[in-house]
């Protein structure tokens, strides 16, 4: 078992080739050095444990974890480096559940650095109590001794860059804690191959037993490559006719040009073979340009593709907090149940608004629907009756106008007026 720290946007050094002309910037400098920490463990058959994740945080976000680490555990500690509650969590949750049933009741052999926080009362007792047997590495020996130094890491941290660099060639101009896990899967898994890992154990002597392997420092003696002579006679031997096929690729071109140049051209005079080298390898110049730019311009479609794929997840989750606490250590389930709670209680939160937001004014009655109803017949009839008495007033002589008195107090019926 043993730690690594692993920065979050560091790209490694590369080599681009581009034109002179070309001014524009083909890959990204920025670098945010926020370093992140996994506890991995291997085994000398060539086998390895879910690697347990520690966040330099205080809390976990639900967008850190969108894409799929099942078995994964993970933890925040405000350092981003384990502790001892961190590494007993490790013994409770990853190494004894994963190798208990393996081992079929025999003891576990734990290799580990002399780090303090591996060596507590707590780890001990857990240990004894489980038939765990630490062996403890000499100091200022762990990158010769341990594994995952000689021969795991560096495979890890070099698929990591080339991941970081994939990402920003598809767009992603700052990688943070929410793109780690869909970097770090894929670079482990191209690492943690049973050929490294077994390679690390028989490179430190541990397994199988080989001191001899560290302690020597003899180098191995260069070995000599003798030049390929190549005999003239070859070339003026008659070939067989052939219809040549098509190249596809870069490669492919390369032969054929190859093949015209050595076999096709041998008969011609020493100014027609000049003439056709020089037309010739102007061909396969501007073949080879298309083939690579064909070739880059598909590549980049997929990259593009898969990183838009990638994200579309992580988009669409918010960057709620799903625990509180330092060095607390929850696995990618529990964390999947605290996101599936949140969105169940978002949902059921929306639907209770939704319905508070239907009720307005209380419904009428049947009664006061009449009422209502009543009243605007009544003062449709007042009105046209107040028509027609002006019309009759036109038609004869003027009459006088007389007080008139309201004798009729009844709700919904025209007031009667007389004259006196």
């Amino acid at each position: 078992m043993d730690e690594t720290g692993v920065m979050l946007s560091m790209l490694g050094s590369v080599k681009v080739l581009v034109g002179k002309d070309d001014k524009r910037s083909h890959r990204g400098a920025r670098v945010k050095r926020t370093m992140v920490t996994a506890i991995e463990c291997i085994s000398a058959d060539g086998r390895y444990l879910n690697p347990m994740i520690i966040w330099p945080a205080t809390t976990h976000r639900s967008n850190w974890t969108t894409f799929p680490t099942p078995g994964w555990h993970y933890a925040c500690n405000e350092s981003g480096y384990t502790d001892s509650n961190i590494s007993l969590q490790w013994l409770k949750r990853v190494f004894d559940p994963e190798t208990k049933e393996r081992a079929g009741g025999r003891p576990r052999v734990l290799i580990l650095d002399g780090f303090g926080t591996h060596e507590t009362l707590e780890i001990l007792e857990y240990c004894f109590a489980n038939s765990i047997i630490l062996c403890r590495l000499p100091s200022h020996t762990s990158h010769k001794l341990q594994p995952c130094d000689v021969a795991v890491f560096g495979p890890l941290k070099t698929a990591y860059r080339e991941q970081v660099e994939r990402l920003e060639r598809g767009g992603v101009n700052a990688i943070g804690k929410e793109h780690f896990t869909c970097l770090y899967k894929p670079a482990r898994e191209r690492a943690f191959t049973a050929k490294n890992i077994k390679a690390g154990f028989a490179a430190s002597g541990l397994f199988p037993l080989n001191p001899d392997r560290v302690l020597r420092t003899v180098p191995k003696p260069p070995v000599e490559v003798a030049p390929a002579v190549t005999s003239e006679a070859s070339y003026q031997e008659d070939a067989v006719l052939q219809t040549p096929i098509t190249p596809v690729s870069a490669d492919g071109l390369l032969l054929l040009q190859n093949l015209i140049l050595k076999k096709d051209a041998h008969a011609l005079d020493e100014n027609s073979q000049r003439n056709l080298q020089r037309h010739l390898l102007k061909l396969a110049k501007a073949a080879q340009l298309s083939l690579t730019k064909s070739a880059l311009q598909q590549n980049h479609i997929q990259l593009l593709m898969a990183v838009n794929n990638e994200a579309k997840s992580r988009r669409s989750t918010r960057a709620d907090i799903l625990e509180k606490g330092s060095g607390q250590v929850f696995s990618y389930e529990h964390l999947q149940d605290k996101r599936l709670k949140r969105a169940e209680e978002a949902a059921a939160k929306e639907a209770k608004a939704k319905a508070k937001g239907k009720r307005g004014r209380k419904s009428k009655n049947a009664a006061q629907e009449t009422v209502e109803a009543t009243a605007s017949t009544s003062t449709v009839r007042r009105g046209r009756k107040r028509k027609s008495t002006e019309v009759e007033g036109d038609a004869g002589p003027p009459v006088p106008k007389s007080k008139a008195v309201r004798v009729s107090n009844v709700q919904g019926i025209a007031p009667v007026a007389r004259m006196y």
